[in-house]
């Protein structure tokens, strides 16, 4: 399965982007002599009726398009055997800057119109969602020293109105929350039999800051990690937890929090309500390395909803879900700029391939959902300026159409040394990054 989602997710997201150059180029008049999905060795190989050679080589890693005289990297002089290809109208370096530059945006342009068209079909076909966002605004969970902790909300207070204005589910709330960014909201509340009004200071950015509220989520048991100590003692999927140690349980923050209170691996029970049956499990901690923490290795189980969508609604939320993973993928980029962000958490083909085994695991909206995002980063990182990179050729071309002249050939042959340098030892880390990931 992991193997057929990877192969299906980079054939398609490859095909794609080559073909924008294709498109493009014969657009312009170009003669295309090669379109190559894989390097190395072809293992399918045909030509044509236009003379291009298309073929499906042995390494899925990426892909080409040869175009004619694209080697030609500056004018030669009288008498050079490059002449004839130079000034040839199919030459693909007889052609305008402009049209060069669209050549090569095209690749990823096609990725980032493929996200959004894979974006729309999900939301149409229908994509998941937790049940609680169409659920009134009952408060499950208060962070400590968070901005609600601090203004007095508290557990099970139902949030009905923000600034005088009804909210009737998690969905409006967290919108309309977002709209008093930076500011102080007034939050109408019902505790007990009891309305109040509690005043509420909003933080500015809400994607790296929460106000510190989460919904009412049972202790609920999800997944079960493979020889954890949950699944020694028993536990099953569905499991509530009602109780842990002679404390009563009512959400899985409270479970949460009980659990970043052990400080050993002594036993701890648990009471346990299964269908109708209600009994008590001893469970023995084992202490996470990675989370520096004691941990019985399970995860909450959400309930959720199928939500399907008009083509109007799925156009409007496939282009908001491309401009919010637009500004992480940025963010991202900027993050390991700036050293924010470590390189570790790049993952190279080994990543992909989980990834989209995973996914495709889950259903066929997870796995267009995955290749949308896939496909995205896939055109944003190609329009980064690096040599050998799309946007490396762009911003090579850009210089010389405001010099009003080629960049010297040794000035060119350095850059793409430097290009395949960089892209080269970016590629062995991720590699070595992957290999430390499965052999830990």
């Amino acid at each position: 399965m992991t193997v057929l989602a990877f192969l299906i997710l980079l054939g398609v997201l490859i095909t794609i982007h080559e073909l924008g150059h294709f498109l493009f180029a014969r657009l312009f008049g170009v003669k295309v002599e090669s379109f190559s999905i894989g390097f190395g060795p072809p293992i399918f190989k045909w030509k044509g009726k236009d003379d291009t050679v298309y073929q499906i080589a042995a390494i899925p890693l990426g892909g080409y398009v040869k175009m004619y005289g694209e080697d030609s990297m500056t004018e030669p002089v009288q008498g050079s055997v490059n002449k004839e290809t130079f000034s040839d109208p199919r030459s693909f370096h007889s052609k305008p800057n402009w049209q060069k530059m669209l050549i090569a945006f095209a690749g990823p342009l096609f990725n980032i119109v493929l996200a959004v068209i894979l974006f729309v079909v999900v939301y149409m076909i229908g994509i998941k969602e937790p049940a609680y966002l169409s659920q009134p605004v009952e408060v499950g969970y208060v962070e400590k020293n968070s901005f609600a902790d601090k203004a007095g909300l508290k557990p099970f207070d139902k949030i009905i109105k923000i600034d005088d204005k009804e909210v009737k589910n998690w969905k409006e709330f967290m919108m309309d929350v977002s709209l008093k960014s930076g500011q102080t909201a007034v939050f109408t509340i019902q505790r007990g039999g009891e309305i109040q009004k509690i005043a509420v200071n909003i933080p500015e950015d809400l994607t790296k800051y929460s106000i510190g509220i989460s919904p009412l989520i049972p202790a609920k048991v999800g997944n079960i990690i493979q020889n954890s100590p949950a699944e020694k003692s028993g536990l099953q999927k569905g499991d509530i937890i009602i109780g842990v140690n002679g404390k009563s349980i009512s959400s899985w923050y409270e479970f949460a929090d009980y659990m970043m209170s052990i400080k050993d691996n002594n036993p701890i029970n648990l009471i346990v309500k299964r269908g109708e049956n209600i009994f008590s499990i001893t469970v023995n901690p084992e202490y996470n390395q990675e989370l520096k923490k004691y941990t019985v290795g399970i995860s909450p189980a959400f309930d959720q909803r199928v939500v399907k969508y008009s083509f109007a609604e799925a156009v409007n939320k496939g282009l908001e879900k491309t401009v919010e993973l637009t500004g992480a993928i940025y963010g991202v980029v900027k993050g390991l700029i700036t050293g924010e962000v470590s390189f570790k958490t790049l993952g190279g083909p080994l990543s992909i391939a989980k990834f989209s085994g995973e996914a495709l695991e889950t259903g066929i909206t997870t796995f267009l959902f995955a290749m949308a995002f896939m496909s995205l980063q896939l055109g944003y990182l190609n329009l980064l300026p690096i040599p050998v990179l799309d946007g490396g050729l762009i911003f090579i071309l850009l210089i010389e159409t405001i010099i009003r002249r080629p960049l010297p050939e040794k000035a060119k042959e350095y850059l793409a040394y430097f290009g395949f340098a960089l892209l080269g030892t970016l590629m062995i880390y991720v590699i070595f990054n992957d290999i430390l990931r499965v052999l830990t």
